[in-house]
């Protein structure tokens, strides 16, 4: 090969192709398939919240768009020669170890974007940094398909919802129609109109800012340009959803119930997507005429299919590179202790079942409760216990935990921090609290204290997390000793303890939680025998 064709072949005068090798497709075939079977669990509960979650349902599309991009680009990509990439190499080898601490720490989502991390990685090994950045922001679109971790989802839905409330309440008040909102419940006097969780937005929010990637990268402007058009995905979502919420509620108040029921309800939903995807255009054919662009918006923002092959260039083969080589090599070696890692035998402490737990505790009178099987069928726990107990003095705390034996990825201690929003409730305050409580070795019992509030009822929650002899209140720090101990001690059991006392109308929230002190210092001493260090 002379000097110039060499040029060619990195894209400089582009005299030669280059062409890939049975050799080379059949190298990274075997990382691909490596690959594919160490992160297929984690592949596969990903789809499954693509078809449950409406959310999501954008998810299915993503990776058809990638592959689309990708070969669009695929006319610059044969002029690069394909030297391979270190960077990518590590980013390969960091994405298996990410797999190995989410598989300890049972974190799925962990999992789920060490394999998007594992498919940039590895691709960016084989093709070299050239030849990755013509195709970068494609891969990276990749991560819009990963579900957001329940514990944000939840947080997110709840603000959502109540600032939607909010803005929607206001579009009603314009148009002069009296109306009290009271957390997320729109009261319009002869009706009254809930905010629930599939009306915060977020099934626009997901779709509308993957489709703000996209458009943003067909969009041949500025780069602050771009960023705002993604960014300003946002703030659309949010007004129109607050909008479609105002209009059904004008709608309710002239013309009955109906109209926030039944396909006109799921109607309004596509209208109002398909408005913001019209505003995404308005704002980029805007941002033209005030930067006085003047090409017309379809030439601004085209989608070209790739430039054909000239049959008259010649064609070299493309090597297999040194790092996409070790990247397979890394993979292949994995394998083996992806597979045996889920199916190790944990160590599982013995204990009394929580059926013995008992019902008076100093002078508290208890009595149980049970969960509905489809919290059951969520929850994944192995034990748990949910007692109501009565003091004299009229104060009733609800107390509940939820063992353990092997919290491994979908078993794990739920935090109350998420599924409060998730069930309509607004906490209003959140803080650690030392309650000094002894439980031994010099140690004071420290719980989360949470101020919870939904319409007119407000509640105080205690909860705290024991896991193998450790009182924790983070929720991090849950996941990283369930990551350290499945590793030295090889046991992740552990249990999660919620305490909620309601305050009462017309007394003050200090006796609440006095009596909710004077129950947590009574259950603690009881816990051990459940619960075991």
């Amino acid at each position: 090969m002379n000097t110039n064709a060499f040029a060619a072949g990195t894209g400089t005068t582009g005299t030669i192709y280059w062409r890939l090798t049975p050799l080379l497709i059949a190298v990274f075939a075997v990382a691909a398939a490596g690959g594919s079977f160490i992160y297929l669990e984690s592949v596969q509960l990903m789809v499954q919240w693509w078809s449950n979650r409406e959310e999501y349902s954008h998810g299915f599309l993503i990776p058809v768009i990638t592959v689309y991009l990708i070969w669009q680009r695929s006319d610059r990509l044969r002029e690069i020669e394909m030297r391979g990439s270190s960077t990518g190499l590590m980013l390969c080898a960091f994405s298996l170890v990410l797999f190995f601490v989410g598989e300890l720490s049972t974190i799925y989502t962990v999992i789920q974007y060490a394999f998007v991390l594992f498919v940039i990685g590895t691709t960016w090994a084989f093709i070299g940094t050239a030849a990755f950045r013509v195709i970068a922001i494609p891969l990276a679109l990749l991560s819009f398909m990963v579900p957001f971790p329940n514990f944000i989802y939840n947080n997110l839905s709840s603000q959502l919802q109540l600032l939607s409330s909010e803005i929607g309440v206001a579009v009603i008040r314009l148009f002069g129609i009296s109306v009290y909102l009271e957390g997320n419940v729109i009261d319009l006097g002869s009706y009254k109109l809930q905010v629930v969780e599939a009306c915060n937005g977020l099934r626009y929010l997901f779709p509308l800012m993957t489709l703000g990637v996209i458009v943003g990268y067909f969009y041949h402007a500025a780069l602050w340009k771009r960023v705002l058009i993604f960014v300003s995905t946002v703030p659309i979502t949010i007004l129109m959803n607050s909008f479609r919420i105002g209009v059904i509620g004008i709608l309710v108040e002239h013309w009955g119930i109906s109209m926030a029921e039944g396909f006109l309800h799921d109607f309004e939903g596509w209208a109002i997507f398909m408005a913001c995807f019209g505003i995404l255009f308005l704002e980029m054919w805007l941002l033209l005429r005030l930067s006085n662009d003047q090409r017309r918006l379809s030439e601004v923002f085209g989608i070209e299919p790739p430039r054909r092959a000239d049959p008259s260039v010649p064609l070299v083969a493309r090597s297999v590179p040194i790092a996409g080589a070790l990247a397979t090599l890394l993979v292949v070696m994995a394998i083996v202790p992806a597979q045996s890692l889920p199916n190790r035998p944990e160590l599982i402490p013995q204990r009394a079942a929580f059926a013995e737990f008992p019902l008076v505790v100093a002078d508290w009178q208890g009595k149980v409760s049970a969960l509905e099987q489809v919290y059951l069928d969520a929850l994944k726990l192995t034990d748990y216990s949910l007692v109501n107990f009565d003091n004299p003095d009229g104060y009733r705390v609800n107390f509940y935990a939820a063992y353990y034996a092997s919290q491994k990825k979908g078993q794990s201690a739920h935090s109350p921090k998420s599924c409060l929003p998730g069930g309509g409730w607004e906490i209003e305050s959140l803080t650690t609290q030392d309650l000094g409580i002894p439980l031994g070795s010099g140690q004071t019992l420290r719980v989360n204290r949470a101020v919870i509030s939904h319409a007119d009822a407000k509640r105080l929650v205690f909860y705290w997390f024991l896991q193998r002899g450790r009182v924790i209140t983070n929720e991090y720090l849950v996941k990283w000793y369930v990551f350290w101990d499945a590793l030295t001690r090889n046991r992740t059991d552990g249990a999660l303890i919620r305490l909620v006392v309601s305050v009462p109308e017309g007394k003050g929230s200090e006796q609440a939680e006095a009596a909710l002190r004077s129950f947590a210092a009574a259950i603690v001493p009881e816990l051990p025998s459940f619960i075991p260090d």
